[in-house]
């Protein structure tokens, strides 16, 4: 007997097959051609889960932002989705580009599950072998997409230390309530800023240490020198050694608070939104001040180093303050810098938690 076509058509039907099924009743579908592009292009010990591989590098090759996290959905394949019915699976896609549940069945649905398909056919095509280098490691950076305030966003993610960073007026860094930094030679984001911005001599001794000190001046002018701030406080300093890389500013954000008599913290997703929010309060205070005019503003995961935060949960946590400031209007060029290909993940998952809107569009068009 002949293989089953891989052509899109029948990919697409089979796909729609999956979408309702969802990916823990795989084994009771019919679906040969996504079997058959499935043993064609990536290895697994059973059917199902050759067949969830094969959707996940599809989807892995969408463009971040809306198309990838609809699809996530719409599949069941994002984290905690597997065993949500077609029904919620949808709703949740809907939310993603903020439309009724109508419409998207209609129209977006059917534009996801396409575009999934094309690939599928594709990697069909192209048969086994290494993974792409999107799926490797994705680049050092990307764009994101979003929607805030009716309007596109398109967001900078890096993939890469944060000493790296070039051109970027403003860079947020976590702090400790005490705004104490923690020695240069440690890996933490707070670290990092600090040695990167530091002035050496040519045989590496320590010349001058402009962070630490700028922050220690600004704890004596407000009064809090050896006392904690309140969580969410925010405090500027100049970014020392860095200028140099178009780093102007940076701000250190108080979202961390000592545990006593141990060596850990506590963070609260509040903190990190209200410090993020005073950032960009800040951001626009200082905004003239400067030639040119501070416009670029980059932000790590807050509290999900010590703090412990998982990634989405830090992520979701800035994003808030963020839509909102980008919902009132404001052009900010907003940039998240991470380590990892987890952490990245859970930036390109923003738009999933997006609030939805009441779909403007007229009942039963598709627009």
């Amino acid at each position: 007997m002949a293989p089953p076509s891989i052509d899109h058509a029948s990919v697409l039907g089979e796909l729609q097959v999956v979408r309702r099924a969802g990916l823990l009743r795989l084994r009771g579908s019919e679906l040969p051609a996504l079997e058959t592009a499935a043993a064609s292009s990536v290895t697994a010990r059973t059917r199902e889960s050759a067949v969830e591989a094969l959707l996940r590098r599809a989807v892995g090759r969408l463009d971040a932002g809306t198309l990838r996290t609809a699809a996530e959905y719409t599949l069941g394949l994002a984290q905690g989705t597997r065993d949500w019915p077609a029904a919620s699976r949808r709703a949740r896609a809907a939310q993603v580009y903020r439309v009724s549940e109508e419409r998207f069945r209609k129209h977006h649905e059917v534009m996801v599950l396409g575009q999934v398909a094309e690939h599928i056919v594709a990697l069909a095509q192209d048969g086994a072998g290494a993974p792409d280098d999107d799926e490797q490691d994705g680049g050092t950076h990307r764009f994101v997409e979003v929607l805030a305030g009716g309007r596109t966003v398109r967001l900078t993610l890096h993939v890469h230390p944060v000493d790296l960073l070039r051109d970027v007026d403003v860079v947020v860094s976590p702090a400790n309530t005490y705004l104490a930094l923690p020695e240069p030679y440690k890996s933490s984001v707070s670290a990092s800023l600090r040695r990167a911005a530091s002035v050496r001599g040519v045989t590496g001794d320590l010349l001058d240490d402009p962070v630490h000190d700028e922050l220690r001046t600004w704890a004596a002018r407000h009064g809090t020198s050896g006392r904690p701030v309140l969580p969410g406080t925010v405090a500027a300093t100049g970014s020392g050694a860095m200028a140099r890389y178009g780093v102007r500013r940076i701000y250190h954000a108080a979202v961390a608070v000592p545990r006593a008599g141990t060596n850990d913290y506590d963070v609260l997703p509040a903190d990190i939104t209200r410090a993020t929010s005073r950032a960009l309060a800040l951001l626009a205070e200082e905004h003239d001040r400067h030639d040119p005019p501070l416009r670029s503003v980059c932000f790590p995961l807050l509290g999900s180093g010590r703090g412990g935060l998982p990634h989405r949960v830090s992520a979701a946590a800035v994003w808030s303050a963020v839509e909102a400031e980008l919902a009132r209007g404001a052009r900010w060029d907003v940039h998240f810098v991470v380590h990892t290909q987890d952490a990245a993940r859970a930036v390109e998952r923003i738009p999933a938690r997006m609030r939805p809107v009441r779909d403007q569009a007229a009942p039963g068009r598709s627009g």
